[in-house]
Parts: C-alpha cells; sequence; structure tokens
C-alpha cells in the first residue's frame, strides 16, 4: 500500500524530521511513485531531484510570464524541488523542465537556443513525451483530457503501408520535396477498389509526430473511419511555408493541378471522395482550396487556424467572410481551436466561424475546443476525432 495518499502528506511528513531522515523519505517517495508529475483532482505536482541543483522550474508556454516558469521549491535539506498548480481537468498541455537556468527574461536573452540546450530538459519521471526533429517535450495529461497514446505501438492494428515520393513542382518552383502516401490495410488485395483520398499539407509532421497513419489504422479496425489514401505533402522553409500557405492561389493550383493528378495515377482514388485539412496555416491552405472549389474537396480539416490577429491578418480574417458569403460549402466540416492558444488570432474568429457554420443548414460540421496551446500535443490529441468526422463509415 502506498505510504502517501496525496503530495500534501508526505510533504507533513518530510517537515516533521531532518537531515538525512529528510532526504531518506525522498527517497522513498520517489521508490514509491516512479511516474510523475502527481495529479490530484485538478491539481499536479511536478518535481525534480538531482545533485547540484540551483534552481528548478516548470517551463509551460501557459504560464503567461517571462519566462514563462513556475519556479519550483526546494524542500530543504534534500535533492527534491516541486511545484503546484491548478489545471482544467481536461488539460493536455506539453512542458519541459529548467533546470539551473538563469531565470532571465527571454525578452533579452542573446541566444535562446543555447539556452534550451543548456538548461531545457525533459521531466525524467513522466514517460508520457512528444518527440519531434526540433524540440522533444514531456505531456501533462489531466484526469478527463483526451487519450495520448503512442498509435504505433497499439497491438492487434493491422497496419496500412507508406510509400515515400519525390515531388518537384511548375506552379510553386520548388523541386524534391518529400510525399508520403498511406495506403489502409488490405488495399493491395482489393484491385479494382477506390478509396477516398485525404491531401494534407504539412507532410513531414502528418507522417511523423502526429503519427495520421498509426491513427488511421486503428480507426479502421474499430470501424470509426472509411479505409482510405492519405496524401501528405512535405512543407517547405518557414518563409515558403507562409508564403505557400496563406491564401495563395499558386498552391491551390499545385494541389489541383499537380499534386491531385499524380496522386490519382499511382494510386486508386475515388474522384468523388475527395478531402482536404492540415494544422496551423496549413489549415489556412486547406480551407482555401476547399472554398474555391467545394465541388472536388467536400471534406474539410481545420485544426488550430489562425484567423485573426497577428502576421498577414488582412488576408486571415477574409477566410471567416468568405465562409459566411459561401454559396456551396464542402459538405463536411470539422474544426477545432485549444484552449490556450491567442484569443485574438485563434480563439474569437474560431468562434465567428464557428457560429457561422453552425446556422448552416447545408453542412454536417463539428467544432471542438481542446484543453491545449498551440503545439503538436494538441494537434495530435484531437486528430482521431478530425479524421472520424471527415470520412466516416457509410456517410457519403
Amino acid at each position: 500500500m502506498p505510504q502517501w495518499d496525496s503530495f500534501d502528506s508526505f510533504l507533513a511528513d518530510a517537515h516533521r524530521v531532518s537531515g538525512s531522515a529528510r532526504q531518506a523519505l525522498v527517497d522513498e517517495l520517489l521508490h514509491e511513485r516512479s511516474e510523475w508529475p502527481w495529479i490530484e483532482g485538478n491539481r499536479a505536482t511536478f518535481i525534480y531531484s538531482g545533485m547540484g541543483t540551483r534552481s528548478a522550474a516548470l517551463n509551460m508556454d501557459v504560464i503567461k510570464e517571462d519566462p514563462p516558469f513556475a519556479p519550483m521549491e526546494n524542500l530543504a535539506e534534500t535533492t527534491l524541488w516541486y511545484v503546484t498548480r491548478a489545471f482544467e481537468r481536461d488539460d493536455l498541455l506539453d512542458y519541459l523542465l529548467a533546470v539551473n537556468d538563469p531565470l532571465t527574461p527571454l525578452a533579452t536573452e542573446r541566444d535562446v537556443v543555447a539556452r534550451m540546450s543548456n538548461y531545457w530538459r525533459v521531466d525524467p519521471r513522466n514517460p508520457l513525451k512528444m518527440n519531434t526533429a526540433q524540440l522533444n517535450v514531456s505531456v501533462l495529461r489531466m484526469g478527463s483530457a483526451r487519450p495520448f497514446p503512442d498509435w504505433q505501438r497499439m497491438p492487434n492494428v493491422t497496419r496500412g503501408r507508406i510509400y515515400e515520393h519525390v515531388m518537384n513542382s511548375a506552379q510553386l518552383g520548388f523541386s524534391g520535396r518529400k510525399l508520403w502516401v498511406y495506403t489502409p490495410p488490405g488495399y493491395e488485395h482489393s484491385a479494382g477498389q477506390a478509396y477516398p483520398l485525404l491531401i494534407f499539407q504539412d507532410g513531414q509532421w502528418a507522417s511523423g509526430p502526429l503519427q495520421l497513419p498509426f491513427v488511421a489504422d486503428a480507426l479502421i479496425k474499430h470501424g470509426r473511419l472509411e479505409p482510405m489514401v492519405v496524401a501528405m505533402i512535405q512543407s517547405g522553409t518557414q518563409q515558403e511555408r507562409l508564403q505557400e500557405y496563406v491564401l495563395s492561389d499558386r498552391y491551390y493550383a499545385f494541389t489541383l493541378l499537380e499534386l491531385l493528378p499524380f496522386v490519382q495515377t499511382q494510386y486508386r482514388i475515388d474522384a468523388t471522395n475527395l478531402g482536404i485539412g492540415g494544422v496551423a496555416v496549413g489549415a489556412i491552405a486547406a480551407a482555401h482550396a476547399a472554398l474555391k472549389n467545394p465541388a472536388v474537396f467536400e471534406r474539410l480539416i481545420m485544426i488550430s487556424a489562425p484567423l485573426g490577429k497577428g502576421p498577414d491578418q488582412d488576408k486571415l480574417e477574409q477566410i471567416v467572410k468568405r465562409f459566411g458569403e459561401a454559396k456551396v460549402l464542402p459538405k463536411r466540416i470539422f474544426q477545432s481551436v485549444g484552449r490556450y492558444e491567442a484569443r485574438a488570432r485563434f480563439i474569437r474568429p474560431a468562434e465567428n466561424l464557428r457560429d457561422i457554420l453552425s446556422a448552416r443548414g447545408d453542412v454536417d460540421y463539428r467544432f471542438t475546443e481542446i484543453g491545449s496551446g498551440h503545439g503538436l500535443v494538441g494537434f495530435k490529441s484531437i486528430l482521431p476525432e478530425a479524421l472520424a468526422w471527415a470520412f466516416p463509415v457509410g456517410v457519403q
């Protein structure tokens, strides 16, 4: 039986003793409880334990300070540092630990990358992580949050296949970008059958940390998703990504005249059952294509689309207006936004669009707010719901 039923009860015991006896209690706690943070109702306690630690802090984007840290307190005469914070019960948030960080404002930091490398780290006691090419983060999953499994490790799930191609574009002037194409289980043995197609932006994320193919496998197995092909096209540099994704007719032309024909010639695609989607500004590119040609792209996924104040504001605000004025819309639309995203850029315009689309009688529409910020953790958590809504079994 656990010796402590709450972190407060541990602290009470620890404060009754001193010296080596207190460190011994810390050692017992860390042996008894191997996985952290300790979640109790709407509170989560984060810890760090290490010799020579001068300071430790919880590093989380939703903390509105500079730096975005919640300093940890040291339990005197021990190696234990801790902080307890309240969260919403459905929060799913990424975080890091800042150990021996200078604690100075990031606004005055000359080399943020070096600072991150030297002082910020994943929580060694939390097995829940998101690993990307740029940064690995730990994940806080409160008790009522969406599941956050490693979809690739799910047992007894029949796997589809992922094929890698290289694409060039006359429309956009690029060469050598990767295109990953997912085919569902059984595709190779179903000659003559045509499949729905989803085109998804930021293919390096979709096929990587977002685990879209593995999510699709699990949903198909459990009858939540129509077996389909997914084309995941790599985005360019950050500058190219913004230029191409933010209401670019050239990118739309690439999608319609180059990407789609290529996939249709290589794979068995049902041309009457096409969808398009993306996350962040990739969702803007998807919305632009679907609004220009809803007869082709009848299914639309928009996850955390920036629709308001900020860079390219004048262009982005057009999206909500165009949805309101459109005579024809995609027949199925999924939209989500994160509770901790910037209010003026994401939440308010997302709610405005929700009000417009909810009032339309000609579209099957779902809007979901998730307990996350703007990042891959939140995107991954909502992806199963988005796919299942856009391509449900038995709905044409």
